[in-house]
């Protein structure tokens, strides 16, 4: 604010007082002071014409800092309150009685919009599921170009396909015994007699008719394996250093070895010394897959159908080191050298065996 400056007239005394000399000398010094006193500042605001206006801007900057200040720091009870009420007021305004910024009619019809999307887009996918399963024939795959090649695996179950085991502690071997045990319940010789046929071997077993109809299955009986069936020697050869493996081809519907040759098995060191596995015994004798187990028509009428296996007993495997062991599908078609997938045509496992 501009200031005014005091009134250079002496003060008026009221009439009739009466000031002693010293007092009256006293207000007269008091007064030429004050006028000093205006002088300069008058003398002062005619040299800067602007200070009073600086002045008043700096004041006016401190007021909006402080405000700023003011606004970062935590909101005042009454700033929660309102916050609170607006959302209150949103959740349900009882002047207006909407919710969520929308009237009762106005919710109801987006609801009946949703409903009728939503129904709508349900109806469209179930009728192209409905197209689809009708072109898609259960008993026959339609596309089966990436399954020609047949995987194999194999049985006990071993962590990361490597079996370690010390053949004087039956706890590292034991759960290699009750694996197989289980494994091998479907292919009990009562089973097998009792479900399935005995089918000629080397031959293919042909079943004509629709393909609705359920199929025959030949038998492979537990005992094929000898003595890796468990029958005669309850440990599958783990208590002796001598362990069974068994392995399996994976079921592809319709498939049949090409030329009628049979599939067969052949083991050995993946990598290392070829001594450190000196004899193993195949089971049946022939290392093969019979032709009689196919071709294999599916589950849904090959019901009991089940796969024939090949037993590898390793009967003399250096022992005290991990030795890496790869066993291959041998015959017309077999693909067993994809690099990056193990278990096509062939796979590969470490025997470490303790004493």
């Amino acid at each position: 604010m501009r200031r005014q400056l005091r009134s250079r007239r002496a003060p008026a005394f009221p009439y009739g007082y009466r000031y002693g000399l010293d007092d009256q000398d006293e207000v007269n010094q008091n007064y030429l002071a004050d006028e000093e006193e205006e002088a300069e500042e008058e003398a002062q605001v005619m040299m800067v014409p602007g200070l009073e206006e600086e002045e008043e801007e700096e004041e006016r900057k401190e007021e909006e800092e402080e405000r700023e200040e003011e606004g970062q720091g935590q909101p005042t009870d009454n700033a929660w309150r309102q916050k609170l009420q607006t959302v209150t007021e949103y959740l349900w305004d009882p002047e207006q009685r909407m919710s969520l910024a929308r009237t009762g009619q106005s919710q109801s019809l987006i609801l009946v919009i949703y409903f009728f999307f939503y129904a709508s887009l349900a109806a469209v996918i179930t009728l192209f599921l409905y197209m689809l399963f009708l072109a898609i024939n259960p008993y026959m795959p339609t596309f089966t170009e990436q399954v020609k090649p047949p995987g194999v695996m194999i049985r006990p179950f071993a962590h990361s396909l490597n079996f370690n085991f010390n053949v004087s502690e039956p706890e590292t071997w034991q759960h290699y015994v009750i694996s197989l045990n289980g494994f091998l319940q479907g292919y009990n010789d009562s089973l097998q007699e009792e479900m399935n046929v005995d089918c000629p071997p080397g031959q293919f077993f042909i079943q004509d008719g629709d393909e609705d109809e359920d199929k025959k299955a030949c038998q492979f009986k537990r005992s094929f394996l000898k003595n890796c069936s468990g029958l005669e020697d309850p440990t599958f050869g783990y208590s002796t250093g001598q362990p069974c493996i068994l392995l399996k081809m994976n079921r592809i519907v319709g498939f049949r070895p090409e030329l009628g040759d049979p599939v067969k098995v052949s083991c050995k060191v993946q990598k290392g010394d070829e001594n450190d596995i000196r004899s193993i015994n195949y089971y049946p004798e022939s290392a093969s897959f019979d032709l009689r187990y196919y071709p294999y028509y599916g589950k849904l009428t090959h019901v009991n159908y089940t796969s024939p296996l090949v037993a590898m007993h390793f009967t003399d495997v250096v022992k005290n080191q991990a030795v890496p062991v790869q066993c291959q599908l041998k015959g017309k078609g077999i693909i067993n050298d994809v690099i990056n997938d193990r278990f096509v045509g062939r796979i590969i496992f470490t025997l470490n065996i303790e004493t």
